[in-house]
C-alpha cells in the first residue's frame, strides 16, 4: 500500500507525492529461454508481458537500430485524479492497445495510428496501479469497487461483480487471468489513500465467463492480529505470476498502523510477524490453497510492502520466483519450497532493516530515531523486468524520519537508480543513477531496456553494460510502465508535473 502525504519543497519531492502509484502490467509476446546460466521463462501473453511477469517482449527494437525510434502518434489522456491521468501499462494484443486510465475508463486503441476503436467509461477515480488484461474474447479490469469483463471487439460490458465497499477496502490492480479464472484483490485502503481500520486484503478468483466467485484467500487474518478497531493490512497491487503447473505467485502489502499508535508504539497493537504482509505467497491457482510463503519484513514498521509481481525463471534447471518491494531487497526463492536462493539489497540503506524484528522481540529501545532509508516511498516500488540473463530493478532513494514509535514523517530527498542484477546469482552487473525517482516500470527487448521518468523523458539503456543509448521527450511526466510490441514502444505520460504539460499516450516507432 501507499501512504500519500503532503510534502512541500523541491521538485523531486513533488514527484514523489504524485507518482507513487506509478506501476502496472504490460502486454506483448513472451520471451524464450537460453542464455548464460541456462535461464528461461515460462508463460505466454499477460499483463506483465507473459505469465512469468518478465516484462520482456520479443520485437524488432535493438541496440543496432534504436536511434531510429521516433514519435509516431500521440493520444491525449483526459482523466483527472490526484495521481495523474494514468498509472497502468497498456496491454497489447492483436495490434490493439487496451488502456485503463485513473478514472477506471478503458479504451481500445489501434497501435498503428492511435485511433480509438472503442471506449468504456466508468468515471470512478482510482489511486492505481490499475489496468486491464486480455483473455480470449474479453478484456478484464476493475474499478475501485468491482471487477468487470468487456467484449474485446466492442467494449460492451459482459459482467461485473462487486468486491469492495470503497470505504475500508478498495481495488487498485490489473487483474490476473489464467485458464478460465480472473484474479482480483482488494486492499485495505480507500480511493483517498486513507487506511481505515478493519480492512482485510482479500484475493478473489472469479469465473471468467460469468464473474461468479469461485474462491477467495485472505492475505491477512480476519482477526487482524487481535484488534480490528485499529489494525488493517495485506492485499495485492499487481497480477500474480503462473508457472503452468498449477502454481500462482504474488506479493503482499504492508500491515497497519505504522509505526504504531500513541500508547501502543512500534506496532504493539499487532503483535507477531503479521502474516502474510510483506510476503511472497504461492497458492494452488485452482483452489486457493496455500503452498508456501516467504516473508521479507516481519512486523513491518515502515510501510515496506513486498508488493512487486514475482518474476518466474529457471536457473540452471532450478525454478525460482523473484520478488521485491519497498524494503529495498530483491529476493529469489525456490519455486517449490519458498526457501531463499539469493538476496540482494538495492538503493540506500542505513541500518534500520531489522527494526521490525527488534520491535517484535520487545527490543524497541534499540531502534534509533532519525532518518531511515528506505522510506515510505523508497526501495523498489514498481515492477522489475528481466531478459534471459539479467534482472532490471527500478530503485527509489527516498527517506522517512522516525520521530517516535508512533510518528513518522517524509524526508526531502528523492533520486533514483536503475540496477541490473545477474539473474542467477543476484550480483550487481551495473547501475545507472538518475536525479529523479524511478517510479516507472522498465521493459526489456533484445539487448535494450527502456524506462520512463517523472521528468518527462523515456530512456533506452544498453541491457548488457548500462549507459544511455537513446532518449525521447514526453508531453508530461510518466509514473508507470511502458509496453513494447514489434517495432513500437508505447509510453503513457500521465503526470502533468510542470506548467504546460499535457498527459498523453505516446507511440515511438522505428522510422517514426
Amino acid at each position: 500500500m501507499r501512504l500519500i502525504q503532503a510534502v512541500a519543497g523541491v521538485v523531486a519531492v513533488a514527484f514523489t507525492i504524485a507518482v507513487v502509484t506509478g506501476c502496472g502490467g504490460g502486454g506483448g509476446s513472451g520471451s524464450g529461454g537460453g542464455g548464460s546460466g541456462d535461464v528461461s521463462f515460462q508463460g505466454d501473453a499477460y499483463p506483465g508481458t507473459d505469465l512469468a511477469n518478465s516484462r520482456h517482449a520479443e520485437g524488432e527494437i535493438e541496440r543496432a537500430n534504436v536511434a531510429e525510434l521516433a514519435e509516431a502518434w500521440s493520444l491525449p489522456l483526459t482523466a483527472q485524479s490526484s495521481y495523474g491521468a494514468i498509472s497502468a501499462t497498456p496491454v497489447i494484443a492483436g495490434g490493439v492497445a487496451y488502456v485503463q486510465d485513473l478514472e477506471s475508463n478503458v479504451q481500445a486503441v489501434d497501435l498503428a495510428d492511435g485511433e480509438v476503436l472503442w471506449s468504456k467509461d466508468y468515471r470512478e477515480p482510482d489511486q492505481g496501479p490499475n489496468g486491464v488484461v486480455v483473455g480470449g474474447e474479453a478484456v478484464f479490469g476493475a474499478t475501485p469497487t468491482k471487477a468487470f469483463a468487456l467484449d474485446r471487439e466492442t467494449g460492451e460490458e459482459l459482467w461485473s461483480v462487486h468486491l469492495a465497499d470503497g470505504s475500508t477496502e478498495a481495488i487498485d490492480m490489473a487483474p490476473g487471468y489464467h485458464e478460465g479464472l480472473v484474479y482480483v484483490s482488494t486492499v485495505p485502503t480507500n480511493v483517498r489513500s486513507e487506511y481505515p481500520s478493519s480492512g482485510v486484503g482479500r484475493l478473489w478468483a472469479l469465473d471468467a465467463r460469468t464473474g461468479k466467485k469461485v474462491w477467495h484467500f485472505d492475505t491477512v487474518p480476519k482477526s487482524l492480529w487481535g484488534d480490528r478497531k485499529v489494525n488493517a493490512g495485506g492485499g495485492l497491487w499487481y497480477a500474480p505470476a503462473f508457472d503452468g503447473r498449477g502454481g500462482m505467485y504474488f506479493g503482499v502489502g504492508n500491515p497497519v498502523p505504522f509505526p504504531g499508535t500513541e500508547g501502543r508504539p512500534f506496532g504493539a497493537s499487532r503483535p507477531g510477524p503479521n502474516l502474510y504482509t510483506d510476503s511472497m505467497v504461492k497458492l494452488d491457482a485452482r483452489t486457493g490453497k496455500l503452498e508456501w510463503y516467504y516473508q521479507q519484513t516481519p512486523h513491518d514498521l515502515y510501510d515496506w510492502d513486498f508488493q512487486d509481481p514475482p518474476i518466474l525463471a529457471s536457473i540452471g534447471g532450478r525454478e525460482v520466483a523473484i520478488g521485491a518491494g519497498k524494503s529495498g531487497y530483491v529476493v529469489a526463492v525456490d519455486a517449490g519450497t519458498g526457501k531463499p536462493v539469493w538476496k540482494t539489497a538495492v538503493g540506500r540503506h542505513n541500518g534500520h532493516d531489522e527494526d521490525g524484528l527488534l520491535a517484535m522481540r520487545g527490543e524497541s529501545s534499540k531502534i534509533k530515531a532519525g532518518t531511515v532509508y528506505p522510506g515510505l516511498l523508497g526501495g523498489v516500488i514498481s515492477p522489475m523486468a528481466a531478459n534471459q540473463t539479467t534482472l532490471f530493478v527500478p530503485v527509489v532513494n527516498h527517506p522517512l524520519t522516525l520521530e517516535s514509535g508512533a510518528a513518522i514523517g517524509e524526508g526531502a530527498e528523492a533520486s533514483g537508480e536503475l540496477v541490473a542484477l545477474d539473474l542467477a546469482t543476484g550480483r550487481v552487473r551495473w547501475k545507472d543513477q538518475v536525479p529523479v525517482p524511478m517510479y516507472g516500470s522498465p521493459a526489456a527487448a533484445n539487448d535494450m531496456v527502456f524506462i520512463a521518468s517523472p521528468a518527462g523523458t523515456v530512456t533506452g539503456f544498453d541491457a548488457k553494460s548500462g549507459g544511455e543509448l537513446w532518449s525521447g521527450s514526453l508531453p508530461a511526466g510518466s509514473n508507470t510502465g511502458l509496453a513494447i510490441s514489434g517495432d513500437t514502444l508505447l509510453v503513457p505520460a500521465g503526470l502533468a508535473s510542470a506548467e504546460g504539460q499535457k498527459p498523453a499516450l505516446v507511440a515511438f516507432r522505428l522510422g517514426g
